[in-house]
Order: structure tokens, then sequence, then C-alpha cells
């Protein structure tokens, strides 16, 4: 590691305040991930300035297509669940391999359904939430470096004319990607594996349409996956254990077409390519997502297969588990500030290690090639075709409303589970957490005294007897309960 990337943990545990600090946090990357993140920050009042080596201009062509129920809860606290809804096709019902059905409509959500919505939908609207709100943008700026001491971090910055220029805050989040330059600046390690090469991408018409809105399948040889955006556009992806090949390699529609009638048994009449692409899939994740002032979140942090469709959606949800923290810091609520920074590490890195493996399950069960494999793979469907507990689990898990935090011991059994919407008599829980505060939900008349939460707290009732009282978080966790 050099002395410019080399890091003093000790100094930079100190929480000092730099006077000469330009912003509060710098946010490195304008994808999804670091667009909520921005938009967190600036609605709390917070300086932010979003550096992206991309030009502003977004494509209309992207990989994520699919939000699941938990991201758009969160999209929900945000106001933007119900415009990118509008946007969107909902799939209630999953069948893979021909064999497994898992019925989404059984979530307990206000989004009980896989919500195809393209990634560029969802920049749109996370960029426009951040500029209203004040967040501030360098686009075709490139990190080139990084340095941190006690009380700020200095980003090295290459303009795309050439030009240098520092960036001084008090935190910086790397949001950038697999590739993250904030990573390797750190000189953090990034260990992990290559599980699948040479994955098929093309968005297509179709002259026939699927039976399923979504459509997966796996032979052993091959799988294919299909998928609509809602406007006349499929998105495919598709590998073929034969026919593997650099990423760089051209991909011909008739390739594609080729995987989908190994896998599917038909290709639906696939023409009009608009876009052909061909990728490897990694499994790694960062062993630390915190060093001193400097975090990671999103691909920076974690990648993964896309079996399941949990890029994005992981990536969201570490912006806000990240986002009110880093707030409740800098106004100075959080009586322990180093400690609750931590929290994004305890909490996040388990549920990325949880994504790599169940997305890397799923792959593998497509990939099933031997007799034996191709029978766990039946033994399984059946299992949960079977055992509801065992399927809404699974469904828990890919669309992140089962995922909890860790509760320190002797809390009461909901602490560090997700809150559902909850019916009170000020409105839908997620409507208040829109003000980015805490809300305390009570019982009528009841004296209930919660710990000292690290930020503003909204007092909220239940509309019936329930005589639990809870305290949830910005970020739509619980935090306390009692009763």
């Amino acid at each position: 590691m050099t002395d410019r990337t080399r890091t003093d943990r000790t100094a930079d545990r100190n929480t000092t305040t730099p006077a000469a600090a330009e912003t509060d946090v710098t946010v490195v990357g304008a994808g999804p991930t670091g667009l909520l993140l921005a938009g967190d920050l600036a609605a709390a009042g917070v300086r932010v300035t979003v550096v992206e080596r991309r030009p502003p201009t977004r494509s209309n062509l992207t990989r994520a297509f699919g939000v699941h129920a938990r991201t758009l809860e969160l999209l929900d606290a945000r106001d933007l669940a119900d415009e990118l809804v509008s946007k969107g096709t909902p799939i209630t019902g999953l069948r893979l391999f021909r064999r497994l059905s898992l019925d989404l409509s059984r979530l307990r959500s206000r989004f009980p359904y896989l919500l195809i919505a393209p990634q560029y939908e969802v920049e749109r609207l996370l960029e426009r939430r951040a500029r209203d709100a004040g967040a501030a943008f360098r686009y075709g700026t490139e990190l080139c470096g990084l340095r941190q001491d006690a009380g700020s971090v200095t980003a090295e910055l290459r303009e795309e004319d050439g030009g240098d220029s520092t960036l001084s805050s008090r935190y910086l989040v790397g949001t950038d990607g697999m590739r993250s330059s904030v990573r390797q600046s750190l000189g953090l390690p990034f260990p992990g594996v290559s599980a699948i090469r040479s994955i098929l991408l093309a968005d297509v018409r179709l002259s026939e349409e699927p039976e399923n809105l979504l459509t997966v399948n796996g032979t052993g040889r091959a799988f294919a996956f299909i998928a609509p955006f809602g406007d006349g556009w499929y998105r495919v992806m598709g590998w073929r254990r034969d026919r593997s090949q650099p990423d760089g390699r051209p991909v011909e529609l008739d390739e594609v077409r080729d995987v989908a009638r190994e896998a599917l048994g038909t290709d639906y009449g696939m023409r009009d390519a608009r876009w052909l692409s061909r990728f490897h899939s990694d499994e790694r994740q960062v062993p630390e997502y915190r060093r001193g002032r400097v975090f990671l979140a999103g691909d920076a942090a974690h990648v993964h297969s896309p079996a399941g469709g949990q890029g994005m959606n992981t990536g969201l949800q570490d912006a806000a588990n990240l986002s009110w923290k880093l707030v409740a810091v800098l106004r100075g609520d959080a009586p322990d500030p180093e400690g609750l920074l931590d929290t994004y590490q305890s909490e996040r890195h388990p549920v990325g290690a949880q994504v790599v493996r169940s997305s890397g399950a799923i792959v593998r069960l497509a990939m099933a090639h031997s007799p034996f494999e191709r029978l766990t793979r039946a033994l399984a469907a059946s299992f949960l075709n079977a055992v509801r507990p065992a399927s809404d689990r699974a469904m828990g898990v890919i669309s992140g409303t089962g995922l909890s935090y860790g509760a320190p011991r002797g809390a009461h059994r909901l602490t560090g589970r997700r809150a559902p919407d909850l019916s009170l008599r000020e409105g839908r829980l997620y409507e208040l957490l829109r003000k980015g505060e805490f809300v305390l939900v009570t019982p009528d008349g009841a004296d209930t005294a919660p710990p000292a939460a690290p930020g503003p707290v909204s007092r909220a009732h239940w509309r019936g007897p329930d005589r639990t009282a809870l305290l949830v978080r910005p970020d739509g966790y619980i935090a306390w309960a009692r009763g």
C-alpha cells in the first residue's frame, strides 16, 4: 500500500470536524446506490457532492431490471414507489425450472410482487430527488486516489478535460461498482470467484408471447431467462455450457436464439435486438465495508450472480442503512458516533454474504448437470412447493422482506426486524418515515419511554388495541420494542 492510501486507523476514528471540508460527504458513483444515498443526505440538510466519471447522459440500456418488495418499501418511504410502479410491470408469481412455483402475493407488504422496471427509471427518480434536495453533481470526473486524516477525507480527482483537482469532505462513500476506484485506493482485497463465464444479455422483441410473465429454466447444458419491460421489449439472459467465449467477443442474435431453444424449447421468435452483450458473473465481497472515514456500498462492496435479481436491490438497502447513520453523526445526534457507524459493517456485511450465497445457490441449481445435481434440484423444488413456511422464507430472502439485523442479548423478539407498513392513526408508517426520522408507535395513553434515539422522533399511535410499543428507525427496521 502506498503512503497516499495508507490509513492511520487510530486517527481516522477521531470525529473532529475539519475546518477546511468543502462538503460533508463525497459520494463516488452515480448509480442507484449513490443516488439514493445522496438524496437522503441532501434531504436531511447535509452537504453532499456526487462524483461520477461518466457523462450526465443516461443510456436506456441496463442490466438490472427487477425491483423487489423491500426496495419498493424503501422507495415508498421517499415518496417514489408509486411513480415507479406506474411505469413497471408487477409479477406476482415466479416459476423456476418448470417445477418450483413461488407466490409473491403472499408477501406481507404493500408491494407483494416483483416489479419489472429498468434501472434507468430507478436512477431517473433518485437523481431528480437528490437534485431537488440540493445535492451537487460532478459528472465527467474520475477518482484517482484518496487520503484521510483525523478529521477529513481528500479525494484526488481528474476532470474530463485532463485537469486535476481535490475535494475535501468529512466522509466519503464509494458506490462506484465492481471495479471500484475507492476500494482500490484503500488497498482492500475483493476475494471471491468467477462463478459463470460468457453470460449473454439481449433486449429483443418477440413474435410469440411467453406463457408466463417471467420465464426461466435450466437443462444442465444451458439456462435462459426472459422478462418483459412492459413496452414491447423483453430482456433475455442466457448461458450455454459448451459456448464459453471472452467477454469482449461480439454476440449475434442467433447465439441467443440457440441458447433459448436449448433451455426453454423455443426462442419465441426473437427479433430486432437493440442490445447484445456478454459478461461473466463474479461472487465477491470486500471484508471491510468501512475503513476510517471511507465506506463502500453496492457493487463496490459485493457482487454476485444475477439470479434472483438482488444486485441493485441490495445496494439500495446498503444506502438506506448508511444514510441515516451519517446524518445522525454529522448533526451531532449520536452519543457514540463511532459505534453507530460501525453498525453499518455489522449489519450489512452479513446481508451481503447471504445474498452471495442465495443467488449462487439459485444459479447452481439452474446449471445442474449431473443426474445427482438434477435430482437435488427436483427434491428442493418439491420441498419448497410442499412446505409453505420454507417457500415463504425463500421469498423473504429474495424479496428482502425477510432480512433482519442482529439484536442485543435480551432484546425484544421484534428488535432488528423489518417493520411492515403499519396502518396508524396518523397514517401509514412508511408515509411517516418520509421525514427521515425515527417513529415511535405506542398504544393510547401509554407512558412509553424508549431509549434515546440518535435523531428526531415522530410519535404515532396504533389504530386498534395493540399494546406493543415500537421505535422504528428511519430505514424501516425496529430499533426497540416493548410489550
